[in-house]
């Protein structure tokens, strides 16, 4: 599946291990981002140390979804297929609806967003593809916007990120979970 083979979980250290298998619960399956990255364990606990630290704070002024906006719509700039399937799935859940990942990903432009997270994608796909060209012009329209100056560095810091994990994820033959593909798509079935 990867160019890399995966450890087994029962291989992995105790810490790694007991996150794996915590998302596992989670989820119901451990999202090949995990196995494939554990292969190098100072580099996993790095990586999902930044992650979580851009991806779950709680004071951010940009909404879950906004944050999975933005992955979702510079990974398809960045063609991974990984990390637009994996986080195309989330924003369809957070955001509660079925179609705006597939929106995002294909040309945000036309998605049903606000303006607000239109400007935030404007400003994020510049940072992915043009950072050089960003310049004082670019934060009065994020600060009419409501953006504060430290929403714009989440922005920026959640573009640049996922910049990186799409080049890991690419590099390394990383595939989607079949799991993915489904999510957030249909009503789940209350059992």
């Amino acid at each position: 599946m990867t160019r890399y083979p995966a450890p087994e979980i029962k291989d992995l250290p105790e810490d790694i291990r007991a996150k794996v298998l915590e998302v596992q619960e989670k989820a119901g399956f451990v999202p090949s981002v995990f196995l494939t990255l554990a292969r190098r364990p100072a580099e996993w606990r790095a990586f999902f140390a930044y992650h979580d630290a851009l991806m779950l704070r709680e004071d951010s002024g940009l909404s879950k979804g906004e944050r999975e906006m933005i992955v979702t719509a510079t990974s398809a700039a960045n063609h991974c297929l990984y990390c637009v399937v994996a986080h195309g799935a989330i924003l369809r859940i957070y955001e509660k609806k079925p179609l705006v990942a597939d929106q995002v990903t294909v040309n945000y432009r036309k998605a049903d967003i606000t303006p607000r997270q239109r400007a935030m994608l404007d400003f994020a796909m510049k940072v992915s593809l043009h950072s050089d060209q960003i310049d004082e012009t670019d934060f009065p329209v994020l600060h009419a916007h409501g953006f504060s100056d430290e929403d714009i560095w989440d922005i920026a810091a959640i573009t640049a990120f996922f910049g990186l994990s799409n080049r890991i994820a690419s590099f390394s033959g990383m595939m989607p979970n079949p799991e993915f593909y489904a999510m957030g798509r249909l009503p789940k079935n209350k059992s």
